[in-house]
């Protein structure tokens, strides 16, 4: 007689890549711009801990002449004191110019090998510049950008405390991909719970 044959459930091992698209634009001054800075913090040692690979930039913009992009953490830098310096010095700056940067980092990742790959944007309001960038063309634009980092097998999700998100976030990001955290001193624990429940 064939013997019986048992598999034990094995824990899949983590394979997961992650980048941060942090808003720093003039309208996070403030409280918005403190939430931020504490939760990347606590998200850096949460996924220290997790193993996960990870970056974090930061973005912001004034016209299509000067697309800004801060690095805070390559995807294969130690987190260490010049990490957390850059966290520190965080600090809002202009417009929320978005496509450009989404099709910038969905760049980055062509040469990271993950399972899972995410492109995670905290942010406190919809795409909007200097140039006319808002409105519609802003928002279609930022679409556009997702779909293309879709096509390419990233996981597009944003974070808002924007009020007014759900006029417009489910046309860009879809009904399901993205969270609105209505105070934005909950925002640090909030980003963290987010972040383990879509990579679980």
């Amino acid at each position: 007689m064939p013997e019986n044959l048992f598999t034990c459930p094995q824990r899949l091992e983590r394979d997961s890549a992650v980048i941060f698209m942090v808003d720093v634009s003039g309208s996070t001054k403030g409280w918005i711009n403190d939430a931020e800075r504490e939760s990347l913090v606590l998200l850096c040692e949460a996924l220290e801990i997790l193993g996960d690979r990870y970056a974090i930039y930061g973005f912001s913009g004034m016209t299509r002449k000067r697309c800004e992009l801060y690095r805070i953490k390559r995807i294969d830098e130690t987190y260490g004191q010049e990490v957390k310096a850059r966290i520190a010095g965080i600090q809002p700056q202009d417009y929320t110019r978005m496509g450009v940067t989404i099709r910038h980092l969905t760049h980055l990742f062509k040469n990271i090998d993950a399972r899972t790959r995410l492109l995670i944007t905290l942010s406190d309001g919809k795409p909007d510049d200097y140039d006319g960038y808002r409105g519609e063309y802003g928002i279609e634009d930022t679409r556009q950008a997702l779909v293309e980092a879709k096509r390419a097998g990233i996981h597009p999700f944003c974070i808002t405390i924007d009020r007014e998100a759900r006029d417009y976030l489910p046309h860009m990001y879809g009904a399901v991909n993205y969270t609105l955290v209505d105070d934005v001193h909950q925002l640090p624990v909030k980003v963290s719970e987010i972040y383990r429940r879509l990579t679980t």
